[in-house]
């Protein structure tokens, strides 16, 4: 039988540490639509307009105060402690889990500390600030760094992965989600399909908890520890 757990990240975890979301009423597209900051079109239109917006939200991650908090490091202990598999894949571009000591770690949707190149594809980390004459330091060619962010309208990094960690996994859990972005709203249907047990660790229902087995709610730092203690103590 499969020893492997997923966890399924979301903004709701990462906005316990600071960290504002798309969604919320004082969310980050309060002052700019998504189309305006988070699509190709959008890079090719204005990209000193969208090098501005991910500058301030990679000067804010690095900011005082904003820190991994007790879920993250719940997650991190999961990891090392647990007998078997544990994958932990991020819809968040920030990189509190790491710092948390996660190591297994996939960001679906891309890194804020990371940048990209669209004439060589090369990926680096990201400079603090990034700008429409920043030369990319592999093929020296200047503006054609972007964010290595995953905007509306691009594929999901490592989609195939994670289905197939999914089909073989012995327990699913999401934590932080909304349930209202695809593809990764559908990944306690591939679970659940495969056998997995399925549990949701959300402040509020999501879109798909339907599809879960177990709902727990409550705020990320406080039921994320309760449920990895419960996995740890009954592996």
């Amino acid at each position: 039988m499969s020893r492997r757990i997923v966890v399924l990240t979301g903004a709701g975890i990462s906005a316990e540490s600071g960290i504002r979301t798309f969604r919320a009423a004082d969310g980050l597209w309060e002052d700019h639509r998504p189309e305006d900051v988070a699509t190709p079109e959008a890079f090719e239109a204005d990209p000193a307009l969208v090098h501005r917006f991910y500058n301030a939200r990679r000067a804010h991650l690095s900011s005082d105060g904003v820190e991994p908090n007790a879920a993250h490091l719940a997650l991190a202990r999961l990891e090392q402690e647990y007998d078997g598999d544990v994958l932990i894949v991020t819809q968040n571009i920030d990189d509190l889990h790491e710092r948390a000591g996660s190591r297994n770690v996939l960001h679906l949707h891309g890194e804020l500390l990371k940048m990209s190149c669209t004439e060589c594809a090369a990926v680096r980390d990201a400079w603090p600030e990034l700008g429409v004459d920043s030369i990319c330091p592999g093929c020296g060619v200047s503006g054609r760094l972007r964010p290595h962010v995953v905007w509306f309208g691009e594929m999901p990094i490592g989609l195939e992965g994670i289905l197939e960690a999914l089909e073989d996994c012995s327990v699913f859990a999401a934590v932080g989600t909304s349930g209202n972005v695809y593809p990764a709203a559908g990944f306690v249907h591939v679970a659940a399909a495969a056998g997995a047990q399925t549990v949701e660790l959300n402040l509020e229902p999501s879109e798909v908890s339907f599809g879960f087995a177990e709902v727990r709610r409550g705020p990320a730092a406080s039921e994320v520890p309760r449920w990895v203690d419960e996995v740890l103590t009954n592996q």
